[in-house]
């Protein structure tokens, strides 16, 4: 599955911005998916993923701001970002697995989008 990361752009603190990532060559849905972000000088992090049956996991510093959720009919998973902070600057990743249960480990995933810059000034 060739997976496809846009949405990205600069923001200011306490905006929105709304991510996709859209997924061609298969049907998105047994998979499970995940947003990770990478910093400038910092190693990829876990931000949120999705399961196969729509549960949820988030990284505690994003719990209550950002929601991921999935459109089967449409091959996407949306990460909808609020009340961003500098701190959320980031390259994002979405990413794939083979697995129908979500996972926050990087080396769980098999499949990686392009990434999307995110800008959040202060």
């Amino acid at each position: 599955v060739q997976l496809q990361a846009s949405g990205g752009g600069l923001a200011q603190a306490g905006g929105s911005l709304r991510l996709s990532c859209a997924a061609s060559g298969r049907t998105f849905s047994p998979y499970a998916v995940g947003w990770f972000r990478q910093a400038p000088g910092k190693e990829r992090e876990f931000v949120a993923a999705i399961s196969w049956s729509d549960s949820t996991r988030y990284q505690d510093s994003v719990k209550g701001r950002f929601t991921i959720s999935r459109d089967n009919a449409k091959n996407t998973v949306y990460l909808q970002m609020n009340s961003l902070k500098p701190e959320d600057t980031a390259v994002f990743y979405c990413a794939a697995r083979s697995s129908r249960g979500s996972s926050s480990f990087v080396t769980d995933y098999n499949y990686w989008g392009q990434g999307t810059l995110v800008t959040v000034s202060s």
